[in-house]
């Protein structure tokens, strides 16, 4: 179970997208290519009712994401519907400063997933299992967080749900979808 915000929701129209690759309120399905997840999730705060706070365009009205805090947020990227059609799909996290005008600057990539073969995009797949990265060498610390999806081949179904969360359901399953990887009917003795 994760606790769930749809400020911090990359996917869907939860957090007020209309359009682009939504499928779902909370879920956007990448067809080909390289697509942008349908929301960017500014995590800038306003430093006119903050004094003291620096200003975003000058580097700072970034929030503290907790990063190295116990616990730590987390990306939570799920599949709800299974891909169809396409090769493989891979996820990647960038953020960007503010431009001075309240707007994304230049994107840095973060983190990139590793590439899910078709096979691999069943229901409840879990693509991105990592804390929220920290910002990088030299990287200006971001104030807005993008999700993209790179796909190789064409997918005709397949939904994919992101976003930031403080917890996530993280039990290993088995090659048989068994969670912790004990089929049915087996019993662990105490």
């Amino acid at each position: 179970m994760a606790i769930l915000d749809a400020y911090l929701w990359f996917t869907g129209t939860v957090n007020g997208a209309s359009g682009g690759i939504t499928s779902t309120a909370t879920g956007d399905a990448p067809t080909t290519g390289t697509q942008i997840a349908s929301n960017v999730i500014d995590i800038g705060i306003g430093s006119s009712t903050n004094p003291g706070i620096p200003s975003p365009s000058n580097g700072g009205g970034a929030r503290d994401m907790g990063i190295g805090d116990k616990p730590s947020l987390k990306l939570l990227a799920s599949v709800s519907v299974a891909f169809t059609g396409g090769t493989s799909l891979q996820l990647d996290l960038s953020g960007a400063p503010d431009n001075g005008s309240a707007a994304a600057g230049s994107y840095t990539v973060m983190w990139t997933s590793a590439a899910y073969a078709e096979a691999d995009l069943d229901i409840g797949a879990q693509l991105g299992n990592i804390d929220i990265p920290l910002v990088l060498p030299a990287q200006v610390l971001p104030r807005f967080l993008r999700l993209r999806f790179i796909t190789v081949g064409t997918h005709s179904t397949g939904v994919v749900n992101a976003g930031i969360v403080i917890d996530r359901f993280d039990q290993i399953r088995g090659t048989d979808s068994a969670l912790s990887g004990y089929p049915a009917g087996i019993n662990v003795a105490n």
